[in-house]
């Protein structure tokens, strides 16, 4: 019997002297629990689950023109760099997405494959609740995305391993083409309005090249030296042609230096533009892999649930626990009964 102190401590030699003398029930109930989780444990009670991996880096940038045609200092990027923590998120993000959920579902026929009844009232509930518990992602300590399917066939957990794998990249891609074609339609539509107003003012300064006028600054002054010339020689033929010349130069000399300006304004922002254009443009139509792959998944030899030695363990000492406890309450109550 455990001797307990007035204070309530425990007693180590008491409760020693107690299991010795339960030993035999002790010894008979812990065999009888470890036989039973032993035969409870085993492929025919429980399905055995094989486990494969991926485990990936995400890359550094996602831009393509950034990458490889960016000529902004700062802005060009190294394609072969390994990203940080915010692109490990975004993997995880990404990962844990329906959009990469639902075509895995699809692919593989979960739904059959797992058992599920098509026309059970909560069948998705089910389906998204027994892929959450055999498909997990998580980050590693060095900044890796690990991909951890569970599945009874060690084929299908490595297949499916590696699809969400290569789903990340048409997955991630799909959602910036959308923003980046967006983008690139912006910036064409703007590129191409640019081009026209410039045509205009080349057409406009065509016309009035037409007129007389191809550089008023120069021709300017070439004709008021003439001019100068021909009246100090009273030349009143020469006089009257460069008058004429000079009405010209008058009329439309002020309309030539505006449009002269506002062309090269223009055309520096289209320079500009020209460069913002090729990059939004390759941006939308070119593709980089999101990831460096370390380790693909592959179709495991030993299963990894359940671990029969745990169960085990763990079934045998709760059953000593609680047979323990089960005869303190027993002698108590019986300790209890004779008092009164």
């Amino acid at each position: 019997m455990i001797n307990l102190k007035e204070n309530s401590e425990f007693d180590s030699s008491g409760f020693l002297f107690f299991i010795y003398k339960w030993r035999k029930p002790l010894i008979i109930v812990c065999a009888l629990a470890l036989i039973a989780s032993w035969i409870f444990s085993s492929s025919i009670f429980i399905t055995p689950k094989y486990r494969s991996s991926v485990i990936l880096f995400p890359v550094a940038t996602n831009s393509v023109s950034k990458v490889l045609i960016s000529q902004k200092s700062g802005i060009k990027e190294d394609i072969l760099g390994f990203g940080e923590e915010e692109q490990t998120e975004q993997l995880l993000q990404i990962l844990n997405s329906n959009k990469i959920r639902d075509r895995i579902i699809i692919k593989f026929d979960l739904m059959n494959h797992y058992g599920i009844n098509p026309d059970s009232r909560y069948k998705m509930t089910k389906l998204i609740r027994e892929y959450q518990n055999n498909v997990t992602f998580r980050r590693t300590e060095y900044m890796a995305v690990k991909i951890s399917v569970l599945d009874k066939d060690p084929l299908m957990a490595a297949n499916i391993a590696n699809t969400i794998a290569e789903l990340l990249d048409s997955t991630k891609n799909q959602m910036q083409k959308e923003r980046a074609i967006m983008a690139f339609r912006i910036v064409e539509q703007e590129y191409k309005k640019l081009q026209d107003e410039i045509r205009e003012i080349v057409d406009s300064l065509s016309v009035i090249g037409k007129l007389g006028v191809n550089d008023y600054e120069s021709q300017s002054e070439v004709i008021n030296q003439q001019f100068a010339i021909a009246i100090s020689k009273n030349d009143k033929q020469a006089i009257n042609a460069l008058e004429k010349k000079l009405d010209i130069l008058a009329k439309y000399g002020s309309t030539y230096l505006s449009l002269k300006n506002i062309l090269e304004f223009k055309a520096e922002q289209l320079t500009l533009l020209k460069a913002k254009y090729v990059e939004a443009k390759i941006d939308a139509e070119q593709e980089l892999p999101q990831k460096f792959v370390v380790n693909d998944a592959f179709a495991a030899e030993k299963k990894s649930y359940p671990i029969r030695w745990i169960i085990v363990v763990v079934s045998t000492l709760s059953a000593f626990l609680l047979t323990i406890l089960i005869i303190i309450i027993i002698e108590n109550f019986a300790r209890y009964q004779k008092k009164t």
